[in-house]
């Protein structure tokens, strides 16, 4: 006999302001026990020290999270010149010093070499994993970590501003794996006066927007105030925000059926798709499944039960 999940069948997107020195999979449980969810998960994890956009899926949404992941994301982030630290941020020992600022100019002129496809170091204190640990476990016991340039993509890098001759203040475009961290402490080292990540902001992930957020204070609040099921989801995206960028495909309830069996179709007349690789199928609007397109023919690989 089948286990019975703990929790309600709840199914969407937490699009979550989260708040200066929680941890992404805090934020997560919180979210997952106010919304009283079954399933919950994230797309992209942001730092303690960081603030902003964080994508929480619940139920159906978190078969869509590697989706929402590969999308661009724009953060906004101050660096403090003069200090390089062991973890490319504040909460670092310092580990190079450096009497030099440069000015708006020194500034401009390195930002085209940090844009386009470029080769990165990832920082020491990163999620990466070195034969099977966590580089920033092994950073943390003192061992030292090497980690191997990847290639990464920066669409856009601007200096919004110069409070003072020690702090810019950026703002990036940029695809999945970028760290902005290892952004600060190259640009420092470029301009030979070292630098780390003062204050970090994210403010998109591929189709959630600064906008969508709703603060972990006001979810609380409203969760108190004794909200129940069915208020609580109007704070939700729906599962399908995530596929905006993919093609769609709409089929009638019984074809819709068989895909949910995970039965293959053949989509003929002039409905049958002509993109290949992958559509979302949706009936009546309500997502059906992630397919591949093959000749005519829509295979199930991920399939959505939203009931």
């Amino acid at each position: 006999m089948a286990r019975r999940r703990k929790g309600d069948p709840v199914h969407g997107w937490v699009i979550l302001d989260k708040p200066l020195e929680v941890t992404s999979t805090r934020a997560v449980a919180i979210v997952k026990r106010l919304f009283n969810a079954q399933k919950a998960g994230h797309a992209g994890t942001l730092d303690p020290l960081a603030t902003g956009l964080l994508a929480i899926a619940l139920g159906e949404a978190t078969k869509t999270v590697s989706l929402a992941m590969d999308g661009r994301k724009t953060y906004q982030f101050t660096v403090r010149w003069g200090v390089e630290t062991t973890t490319d941020d504040r909460e670092g020992e310092a580990t190079q010093t450096s009497d030099g600022r440069p000015n708006g100019d020194d500034i401009e002129g390195i930002l085209a070499e940090f844009t386009g496809a470029i080769m990165q170091v990832p920082p020491a204190f990163s999620a990466i994993k070195v034969d099977g640990a966590r580089a920033y476990d092994l950073a943390r016991d003192g061992e030292e970590v090497t980690l191997q340039p990847r290639e990464i993509r920066i669409d856009a890098l601007r200096l919004v501003s110069m409070a003072d001759r020690d702090h810019a203040v950026f703002e990036a475009e940029c695809g999945k794996g970028t760290y902005v961290r290892a952004i600060a402490r190259d640009m420092g080292r470029k301009l030979q006066c070292f630098g780390h990540v003062s204050e970090l902001r994210r403010t998109r992930v591929g189709a959630f927007f600064e906008t969508d957020m709703i603060s972990l204070e006001k979810l609380e609040e409203i969760r108190h105030k004794g909200a129940g099921h069915e208020e609580m989801t109007k704070f939700l995206l729906p599962v399908a925000t995530a596929l905006d960028d993919i093609p769609e495909q709409a089929v009638n309830s019984e074809e819709a059926a068989r895909l949910r069996s995970g039965q293959a179709i053949i989509v003929r007349g002039r409905d049958a798709p002509i993109l290949h690789g992958t559509v979302l199928v949706t009936t009546q609007g309500d997502p059906v499944a992630l397919c591949d397109v093959n000749q005519g023919m829509l295979q199930p690989k991920r399939v959505f039960n939203l009931n």
